[in-house]
């Protein structure tokens, strides 16, 4: 199993062929103090099953602080179903809208993403302080 796709943007929709559109994907996020808060934002992955995988599976997302500790969390069940070569192996689109999330802290957040007895790495946002960069 593999997250082939892990990102953070302003809005995003799976289409019915299979294909995601992301519109504003973003790596950094600047508040003017914290605790901060973010609106709304969404959380896009995509994991690619083994190809014995199939059943019922249930993952968990946290997102973690600088301190590793989890600061959200979400849990998710998926649906596995067989797919035999030569198709392309099973995969799961997670597109979910996450409103009003609070950073305590400025620094570096992860998404974890823990699936099957496995922590796998999400993408980052790196929270600063207004005012604490240069503008280029």
């Amino acid at each position: 199993m593999n997250l082939l796709l892990g990102l953070v943007c302003d809005d995003a929709r799976s289409n019915p062929d299979g294909k995601l559109d992301v519109h504003g994907v973003f790596h950094d996020l600047f508040a003017p103090g914290f605790p901060a808060r973010q609106d709304r934002m969404v959380l896009v992955l995509v994991v690619e099953w083994d190809r014995e995988d199939h059943g019922r599976y249930a993952f968990r997302v946290d997102l973690v602080d600088p301190d590793g500790r989890a600061t959200a969390s979400a849990e998710v069940e998926t649906e596995v179903s067989p797919s035999p070569a030569p198709r392309p192996p099973s995969r799961t689109q997670l597109v979910s809208p996450l409103e009003d999330i609070v950073f305590p802290v400025p620094g570096t957040y992860r998404f974890r993403v823990r699936v099957k007895g496995h922590d796998l790495d999400g993408p980052l946002l790196h929270l600063l302080e207004a005012g604490s960069h240069e503008h280029e």
